[in-house]
């Protein structure tokens, strides 16, 4: 028996006009209403919220594939992570030591029509001269459209900095005539990174693995394995023990530099390589160009006649 009963506020068939344009709902809290009179039998999902979910999919596969398409075409505008252009001034021709030939296609993919660029940025207190010693390589490959830019992280640049890529072409407008972009951006950074497709790649860090990336673009890589291990330490040792070590790291690394160019013209024998890039820019961001030994001033000087070097020398002076 219950304690008490309390009167019913509103009567039960409590009619409320309600506006045309929206959607009527049955009375839950009406008597004897069944809740379960309106939904499917045997679990079958209603056809309206399937065919809902299935416009929702192709929308969103729709949105996916327009900011693939929009991150390629934001290349052939402008370039991101840079606030001022800055490219101008000459670069002295060279001709290559490589003669291999590459396909871009079967290197870096097929071309979709948006021009594939190497943005770079580095830190302008540490400019990569194996870099643009590459740089110069493969300008002599291929058709690049190179540019120089400034991030608002840095104040100022010198002008040789600004200048290291080589004048602006006079296609530049026109970026489906190029088959490579190389932009670098001097920007305040740790460490030198690398950003090639944003969409299915890492950003490659560090000068030397960057290095590596640009040296196999012209398929002069050694195809003995042993050959390509002692390229391979060749430039960890640069880069651990003549750039970043220390004054007795420096002598040691000298010291074996010289001993090796002492029984071949280059590091890895009679040909030109990768090593000889990156070992030879460490030498020469380490100012040992006078001290160093007879064999190693031979070396840098055989480097110098290339012509490949010609836009790392105005950086150190």
């Amino acid at each position: 028996m219950p304690m008490y009963k309390v009167k019913p506020v509103s009567p039960a068939d409590i009619k409320i006009d309600l506006p045309t344009c929206m959607y009527k709902l049955p009375n839950i809290h009406a008597q004897g209403m069944n809740c379960g009179e309106h939904a499917l039998q045997n679990g079958e999902v209603d056809p309206a919220l399937k065919a809902l979910e299935e416009r929702q999919d192709e929308v969103l596969r729709r949105l996916y594939e327009l900011k693939a398409t929009v991150d390629g075409l934001a290349k052939t505008v402008t370039t991101p992570d840079a606030d001022l252009d800055a490219s101008t001034l000459s670069r002295g021709p060279a001709e290559s030591v490589f003669r291999a030939t590459a396909d871009l296609d079967s290197l870096l993919g097929k071309d979709l029509g948006a021009l594939r660029d190497i943005v770079i940025n580095a830190n302008p207190a540490h400019p990569p001269l194996s870099l643009l010693v590459l740089h110069a390589l493969l300008c002599q490959r291929y058709q690049v459209l190179s540019s120089v830019h400034v991030h608002s992280s840095v104040s100022a640049v010198p002008p040789p900095l600004l200048s290291c890529l080589g004048p602006r072409h006079i296609d530049s407008y026109a970026r489906q005539r190029f088959q490579l972009g190389f932009t670098l951006i001097w920007k305040d950074v740790s460490k030198l990174q690398m950003k090639f497709n944003t969409q299915s790649m890492y950003p490659i860090e560090g000068e030397a693995n960057v290095a590596r990336f640009l040296f196999r673009l012209l398929s002069a890589e050694p195809q003995d394995p042993v050959l390509a291990t002692q390229m391979d330490c060749w430039i960890d040792t640069a880069v651990f023990q003549l750039a970043e070590g220390g004054s007795k790291e420096r002598a040691v690394t000298l010291r074996s530099l010289n001993s090796a160019l002492g029984r071949s013209p280059w590091l890895l024998g009679q040909e030109f390589s990768l090593a000889d890039i990156v070992c030879a820019c460490c030498v020469l961001r380490a100012g040992q160009t006078t001290s160093a030994p007879a064999n190693v001033q031979r070396w840098l000087q055989s480097c110098q006649n290339l012509g490949h070097f010609d836009c790392v020398y105005p950086l150190l002076q």
